[in-house]
């Protein structure tokens, strides 16, 4: 159909347009493309969402007369046996009370934040977390505060000037909240390894906040997931006492990473996996993932207890990129993920596309997902790629910087 009016049309669409100019105009602009080249720019870590094992766990899943669609939300017909099974399965993994399956991470820690913390409670979060952290935020009724990135004592600090004032944050909407005039609960919420930066959470550190200040914490363990921790269990199964099964302690574990298929489970007390089937939006008002996703995801984690020899390969790759890529500038952070920081958003998007040139998956990652002046070439370590495959993207990458043709 032609539109009568052209300028009409425009008109519409302007506010847009000039917003994309913009964009442009600061090499900001995003554009979605094909997968192509070495991986080096992928969160599948331990190439499990090509393995023959998921493959044959979904062919199975699928034969069993497993439906590939929901059909509905899990709190009408949408609730599928597959899903309370990956449920079970997955609580038992991790030594949590419960697990309750979402559609994405980006769900799940939404339905976290903008549901469990109530009026008159304090979130403290690092100023780095995900942009679905922050999304929730925006939606709870609980006040935040940003402590500076990894600063435990920064922690620390905000929960004892908040309790010293009388523990109570102003605002809010005006329903939840706490009866009976008690004071605010705190919330601490953190990732336990920094998707962009590559390091991880003091970790310990902040355990033992919560601890002091009767605080609960929201950890988000999407990039630990499957590659650190007793059976791939995250870097909290890394601590003398793992944090599962607390009741101060909410788990957040993706299965679009590590684990090679879709969706996250909220590893958590009874009572939260309860409250959110009863009070989060984001669960209750979305069609139910796929049992067959359901049925892979079990199967991703089984990979996990059953192959360890995947983290031990991975941690041979992590440990190969410190020495070969830390003499071109790139951080060692001793975790999958490495960033080159190079400041300028251009320049960072001109690498990444030499490198994908020369046939390497590298991708430049610009505000706002990394702070102004921060710009970087984000390395992510996989084993789709070969320790020699490494050897040449260090190669390239020294080509690209000097200035030399590729």
């Amino acid at each position: 159909m032609i539109w009568p009016d052209p300028d009409r049309a425009a008109q519409l669409w302007r506010a847009h347009h000039d917003d994309l100019a913009a964009l442009t105009a600061r090499d900001r602009l995003r554009s979605l493309k094909p997968r192509r080249g070495c991986d080096f720019a992928s969160n599948d870590y331990l190439a499990l969402s090509g393995s023959a094992r998921l493959r044959d766990a979904m062919a199975d899943a699928l034969a069993r007369g497993v439906p590939a669609g929901s059909g509905g939300s899990r709190l009408l017909r949408g609730n599928d046996p597959e899903h309370e099974a990956l449920e079970a399965e997955a609580a038992a993994w991790a030594g949590s009370e419960s697990a309750l399956f979402l559609s994405s991470g980006y769900a799940a820690n939404v339905a976290l934040l903008a549901t469990l913390p109530q009026r008159g409670d304090l979130i403290i979060h690092d100023e780095l977390i995900h942009a679905s952290m922050h999304e929730g935020l925006r939606l709870s009724r609980a006040m935040a505060i940003a402590v500076p990135h990894n600063d435990a004592d920064a922690f620390a600090d905000a929960a004892a000037h908040w309790r010293a004032k009388g523990g109570r944050a102003k605002g809010g909407h005006a329903k939840g909240g706490h009866a009976n005039g008690e004071h605010g609960r705190i919330w601490l919420a953190f990732e336990t390894l920094y998707s962009m930066d590559g390091d991880r959470a003091p970790l310990a550190d902040l355990v033992a906040i919560a601890e002091r200040h009767d605080a609960i914490m929201l950890i988000d363990e999407a990039h630990a997931t499957g590659v650190f921790g007793r059976g791939g269990r995250g870097l909290v199964a890394d601590l003398a006492q793992p944090l599962d099964g607390r009741p101060d302690t909410i788990v957040l574990r993706t299965c679009g990473k590590a684990l090679g298929a879709e969706g996250a489970l909220i590893c958590a007390p009874a009572v939260v996996r309860d409250f959110l089937i009863n009070r989060g939006r984001p669960f209750i008002f979305s069609t139910a993932p796929s049992p067959v996703m359901a049925a892979t995801v079990r199967e991703a984690i089984r990979i996990c207890a059953d192959e360890p020899e995947r983290r031990a390969r991975l941690a041979a790759l992590v440990a190969e990129a410190g020495r070969t890529l830390a003499p071109l500038g790139a951080t060692v952070t001793g975790t999958q993920i490495l960033p080159l920081i190079l400041g300028e958003d251009a320049r960072a998007m001109r690498l990444a596309g030499a490198l994908q040139v020369a046939g390497f998956d590298v991708r430049g990652i610009r505000p706002p997902t990394v702070p102004q002046g921060t710009a970087r070439l984000r390395i992510s370590l996989t084993l789709n790629s070969r320790p020699e495959d490494l050897r040449a993207l260090a190669e390239a990458l020294t080509c690209a910087l000097e200035g030399e043709p590729l």
